[in-house]
């Protein structure tokens, strides 16, 4: 930028709003209210995207807690369903709307997923990503995540193999 610095903030989780190369937003529980919006999303994002039925069981099961970010018009810029089972959490889903991507607002999603995680009890997050996405590989790795092993074939839409990352969840995480 001629003539001056940008610079990407992050306020904190317990800020409420964050902002992130110039677009505040925040983290919350998703509701129901949001699939629509979530749904949209995850079309935009997968070949084979999750179903309104599957987003809303995950709203109603003890050991799953999805969330979202939100800009402060309300509208819906991406989402995280993690489990926590075991002392152990499984990132299942993430996705940014394409709009929003490369502006701080997965990064946040993936932190704000550690630390819930650890909350819950969690020592050790694991998930699985496509061996092609290599944006989401670098954010991963970015936010600690190891890579640990492949699942050859794992994704039947397509075939393609699923890295396996992994990343120990300390107690500072979970502030």
């Amino acid at each position: 930028m001629p003539g001056g610095v940008r610079v990407r903030v992050y306020l904190g989780f317990r800020a409420g709003m964050l902002v992130g190369g110039c677009l505040k937003f925040h983290i919350r529980d998703m509701k129901e209210a949001d699939l629509d919006s979530v749904v949209a999303i995850e079309k935009a994002s997968f070949p084979t995207p999750w179903s309104r039925g599957m987003f809303r069981e995950d709203l109603t099961r003890p050991f799953s807690r999805p969330f979202t970010a939100e800009d402060p018009a309300g509208e819906i810029l991406g989402y995280v369903v993690c489990w926590n089972v075991a002392g152990e959490a499984h990132l299942l889903n993430i996705a940014v709307h394409p709009n929003f991507r490369g502006r701080g607002v997965g990064e946040a999603l993936v932190k704000e997923t550690i630390r819930r995680a650890g909350r819950a009890g969690s020592e050790w997050i694991h998930l699985e990503v496509r061996v092609g996405n290599e944006q989401a590989q670098t954010l991963y790795r970015k936010c600690g995540f190891a890579f640990v092993g492949m699942r050859k074939g794992y994704y039947t839409d397509t075939g393609e193999d699923a890295l396996l990352f992994a990343r120990e969840i300390r107690p500072a995480d979970a502030t």
